[in-house]
């Protein structure tokens, strides 16, 4: 597929603080592009840059092979829907859609077909006359992207559009945005913190964190092979241990547990490994697999998240342990003792 837009080498700074440091990426058509960070990790700065809200110390934004400096943003062949989704309260859902096609000076025709066709894409065939204040979160939100979608935008910019909403509406949206956007097939790129936003709905995710991108994967590289500690940390629940020492083919945390040494050259920092990656009850003897065993301390009981809280027999190390679904052991009590395992392959050192 092409490349519709590309970042090269773009640096923002505001006085003597850099908040884009020389950010390299490219972003395929048709693609879902995130951009994943914290709060005060430079992507809002980068989307406003690319939407020409504000200008880049340093680099290019290219679209379609154009560079775009100097071009202003309603200049530019994007779109943005915000967190506040910025609808009109005065106006009923068919205005607040038709906005900028009429600010465009398109006939009346062209412009009921094509907010009827939009409409119909975003699953609001009905609610032409009603006030976006009688309108449900999730529906706003379906007002806010048929209004940019329907100005045909190569590319819509997304910032946290999901983040006013409730948890469970949340849910819903997440899975509404992925096929409303497969269904049609424009370029989105979208800024959250949510790491389940990004991993659920996106082809390609960026990590950034202090103006950088850390890893740029599809979600399930990020999070089975994460790059850094950073990513390892930040991407998933995970178990992180600081490291003490490496002698021969063991490795020791700074809380006394001992495990198969990392396949690096020279001692690692820290090491994670995730609560689903621990298996209980493993089977003996199997290859690559170290065994130790725990004491539970408590049950946190979550549905199909559920975990324990353990500790590690013979250190000082806490380990949470995601119970499998419909797990059906016995022995699952607090102050009870459990052997567990983990996969060499499993234990991510850096």
């Amino acid at each position: 597929m092409n490349n519709i837009l590309a970042i090269k080498n773009l640096s923002k700074h505001f006085d003597d603080f850099t908040a884009v440091k020389n950010v390299d990426f490219a972003v395929e058509e048709g693609g879902f592009f995130s951009i994943l960070g914290s709060s005060g990790s430079g992507k809002t700065t980068l989307l406003r840059i690319i939407a020409g809200f504000q200008q880049e110390s340093a680099g290019d934004v290219l679209i379609r092979g154009q560079s775009m400096k100097g071009i202003p943003p309603e200049k530019r062949p994007v779109n943005i829907v915000f967190q506040n989704l910025a609808l009109f309260p005065m106006m009923n859902v068919r205005e607040n859609v038709s906005f900028g096609l009429k600010r465009q000076k398109l006939n009346n025709a062209d412009i009921k077909s094509k907010v009827n066709e939009m409409l119909e894409r975003v699953g609001l065939n009905g609610f032409d006359n009603k006030k976006v204040t009688d309108l449900s979160g999730g529906q706003r939100q379906r007002v806010a992207i048929a209004r940019s979608l329907v100005m045909n935008p190569s590319i819509l910019l997304l910032d946290e559009p999901l983040g006013a909403l409730d948890r469970k509406l949340r849910e819903h949206m997440k899975v509404e945005l992925k096929l409303l956007q497969k269904e049609i097939g424009t370029t989105f790129v979208y800024i959250t913190h949510d790491q389940s936003e990004a991993l659920v709905m996106s082809d390609k995710v960026a990590v950034m964190h202090e103006g950088e991108f850390e890893q740029i994967d599809t979600p399930h590289n990020l999070y089975k092979n994460p790059q850094t500690a950073f990513v390892a940390g930040f991407v998933g629940d995970t178990n992180r241990f600081q490291l003490q020492s490496k002698e021969g083919g063991v490795i020791m945390t700074k809380g006394g547990w001992k495990l198969s040494s990392c396949n690096l050259d020279i001692t690692p920092e820290a090491l994670f490994i995730r609560p689903e990656a621990l298996i209980i009850n493993p089977a003996a003897n199997v290859a690559g697999i170290d065994q130790f065993e725990v004491t539970i301390k408590t049950i946190l009981f979550d549905g199909s998240n559920t975990k324990l809280s353990t500790l590690v027999h013979g250190s000082r190390e806490e380990l949470l342990i995601s119970l499998p679904q419909n797990a059906q052991f016995e022995g699952i009590v607090e102050g009870n003792t459990l052997n567990v395992g983990v996969h060499r392959d499993d234990v991510k050192c850096f």
